[in-house]
């Protein structure tokens, strides 16, 4: 890398007047060191110290150049992916780092592991190989390039007799547990997807464990590596296959690294130890006692051979020397473009005194479309040009470019950006809430007036307006309509089984026990006033026992129709998704619909009944005739009920329920107003009148 800088630095046709610079971090194949090297690469601007030009680095590096793995590479695009700064890779192979809608600004000048992992499973189907064995480094580049080979061999046929997995950081343990599985297979071939460290161990364990006579295929990270074919290790790995990165010459290299002096370069830590190791000297000051001589300065690296020097086997160093030729390349283009020629919006250059590292120039016929939409294809042009159509109400898409937009679970809906699914708001009638609190508390003050009502009766139970209006049946009408407040609470609340069922059956029996209250009393007021006739006697006819034999049929029929009901299809709780696309109303189904309509309609003839018999009884002669306010109490229960039925069907939501409270709230203020204001009135407010003398003091004589 330094060499292909210095390069391109003392080249006159890329980047005439402009140096590049480096620094350069050891990751030592650990993640965090990666990543805390490439946000030091990110956020330093201190001033270049080692040049004699007047110049001073970028807020950020235009690019960073490695690492060397798949792993701490995952690390970096992943953690600087935000400033778009690209990371160009020489060896991190790993075909998850094709992601663009991941990794946007990954590049590599090595091809993915994609391509070697289907050449590996070709190479099985040609010498026929169908039963192998398979063992991969426990990181990203092994998990993920084995699983594309293990994809792509079983499309050709091979099966997989087992799959370890090692590392350089497994217990000893770990690695004869492995080698035992080898020795115990009957697979004679083995894939090994590893890096070379990782590998290197395995290989040391099988010669102490003598496990030869297998046929071991390898991938580019270790089957070219010259330690691993030293004599040792050749009783294991004799014959081994596999696919290299290819070899290649770069012109100059071998007499640049032969050039190099400390003396030239200060600063690189590097390469002082490495001059230090090969001579076996020391550039510092030594002291008196140290047995080791200081360096001369005439040490000489072309009289040297080791690795470094040998240049023979450049494929990995080329493509580090290939990347960093691509970043000068577009930096060269852009510092060249033109106005009116550029790569950006309009045609127009990049800031040649600011350049970000996000502007390697881009050719699309339409934009990338974001998550929460989908693409749709343009008549009549090709498929690279589409509009971007956001996803409906309940569907989403995640990725960039999506095709088809995904259907949200019915419990959830997507959000305003359609790219998630959220749950959907759960809606129900709460005793929390302002509305909720309201019906409560009215339904709290019907019931205390209701029984307020009933102590004024008590109190003056022995005064004539009370004895004239029938008292048992009046006390029986207040308990009935202090149960109709009260079953209006069962409404409130989320939903439960129990709820669902004492509802609408409590509404039911209580309120045709209160009509049925009304209807005797209607019938008391005819039949009073036909025993007042001469000759006719009809009273002892409906007597008290008959009275309550009356409420009682009245009041069985209709609990008969509710355990019916409850036998046969009881109401249950309900999450009813499909009244509306953003919420789920919990409520309570009927069950039978058949069932519920028959209770109101039990309700609404004992109503009408009764209406008919008060209205006939209206005008009779008394000084207090209660079939009066019988009819108007019955007028507006039943305004209120036929009202109710469109409001409850048009109701959204909770306010379904709301309106079916307000119907029985309603109803019942009207019955209690309607029936005992008037005597409640006189009993508090106009004593005088409530005498037995001026009760019966207008009735005019009748005669046949």
């Amino acid at each position: 890398m330094i060499f292909a800088t210095e390069e391109i630095n003392n080249r006159t046709d890329i980047l005439p007047g402009i140096s590049l610079g480096y620094k350069i971090y050891d990751d030592c194949s650990s993640i965090p060191l990666a990543i805390r090297a490439g946000m030091a690469l990110v956020n330093e601007q201190e001033e270049n110290m080692y040049s004699n030009k007047a110049c001073t680095k970028p807020f950020t590096v235009h690019a960073i150049i490695g690492p060397s793995s798949s792993s701490p590479t995952i690390g970096i695009a992943t953690t600087i992916r935000a400033f778009h700064i690209p990371v160009i890779s020489h060896f991190a192979t790993c075909e998850c780092l094709s992601n663009r809608n991941k990794y946007p600004s990954f590049f590599r000048t090595i091809p993915s592991d994609y391509y070697q992992s289907r050449a590996l499973a070709q190479l099985m189907k040609h010498f026929g190989w169908t039963w192998v064995g398979t063992i991969r480094s426990d990181n990203d580049y092994g998990n993920s390039g084995m699983a594309t080979f293990v994809k792509a061999a079983r499309q050709e046929g091979v099966c997989i007799e087992y799959s370890e997995t090692i590392y350089r950081t497994y217990p000893r343990e770990k690695l004869i547990n492995t080698i035992n599985v080898i020795k115990k297979s009957s697979s004679k071939v083995i894939v090994v997807f590893t890096s070379y460290t990782d590998f290197d161990f395995l290989v040391k364990e099988l010669l102490l464990q003598n496990a030869t006579g297998f046929q071991w295929i390898g991938t580019e990270s270790w089957i070219s590596d010259k330690n691993l074919a030293a004599a040792g290790s050749f009783r294991v790995l004799g014959g081994a296959l596999g696919f290299a990165v290819g070899n290649a010459v770069i012109t100059g290299l071998e007499e640049f690294l032969l050039n190099v002096r400390p003396s030239d370069t200060p600063g690189n830590s590097g390469l002082k130890d490495f001059w230090e190791t090969v001579f076996s000297c020391t550039l510092t000051t030594p002291k008196k006692t140290s047995p080791i001589n200081p360096c001369t300065g005439s040490e000489n690296l072309a009289e040297v051979k080791n690795q470094y020097t040998d240049v023979s086997d450049l494929g990995n160093a080329n493509d580090v020397y290939k990347a960093v030729y691509a970043v000068a390349h577009s930096l060269h283009n852009l510092f060249t473009c033109e106005s009116g020629q550029g790569p950006f919006a309009g045609k127009t250059c990049a800031n040649k005194k600011k350049i970000e590292p996000w502007q390697a120039p881009k050719s699309v016929c339409s934009e990338s479309c974001p998550p929460g939409t989908r693409k749709a294809v343009q008549k009549g042009k090709p498929v690279c040009c589409f509009d971007c159509i956001t996803c409906a109400e309940g569907e989403i898409s995640n990725q960039t470019d999506s095709i088809d937009c995904m259907k949200c679970p019915s419990e959830y809906r997507s959000n305003n950006k359609r790219n998630h699914c959220i749950l959907k708001a759960i809606e129900f009638l709460s005793f929390g809430e302002i509305m909720g609190m309201l019906l409560m508390i009215l339904s709290l003050i019907g019931a205390c007036l209701t029984t307020a009502v009933a102590i004024v009766f008590f109190h003056y139970r022995d005064t004539p307006i009370v004895k004239a209006n029938n008292s048992e049946l009046s006390f029986l009408l207040l308990f009935s309509l202090a149960l109709c407040f009260l079953c209006s609470l069962t409404f409130i609340g989320q939903p439960s089984e129990w709820s669902c069922m004492l509802r609408h059956t409590a509404f039911g029996i209580t309120f045709v026990l209160c009509i049925s209250c009304i209807l005797g009393k209607t019938i008391v007021v005819l039949m009073a006033f036909r025993s007042t006739l001469p000759g006719n006697n009809m009273m002892k006819w409906f007597g008290p026992a008959q009275q309550r034999l009356t409420l009682f049929a009245f009041t069985f029929i209709q609990a008969l129709i509710c355990t019916l009901w409850l036998i046969i299809s009881p109401p249950f709780p309900n999450k009813n998704m499909n009244s509306f696309k953003d919420r789920i109303i919990l409520e309570c189904d009927l069950g039978s619909a058949a069932a519920f309509y028959a209770v109101l309609g039990y309700i609404g003839f004992l109503a009408a009944m009764c209406f008919v018999l008060a209205f006939l009884a209206r005008n009779l002669p008394d000084n207090f005739n209660e079939a009066k306010y019988i009819t108007f109490s019955m007028l507006i229960f039943c305004a209120v009920w036929i009202t109710f039925i469109p409001a409850y069907i048009s109701s959204p939501g909770k306010y379904t329920v709301a309106v079916e409270i307000f119907a029985i709230l309603s109803s019942s203020f009207g019955l209690l107003f309607c029936i005992f204001a008037p005597k409640c009135y006189i009993i508090l407010f106009k004593p005088e009148k409530n005498t037995k003398k001026h009760l019966m003091g207008k009735v005019p004589s009748k005669s046949l």
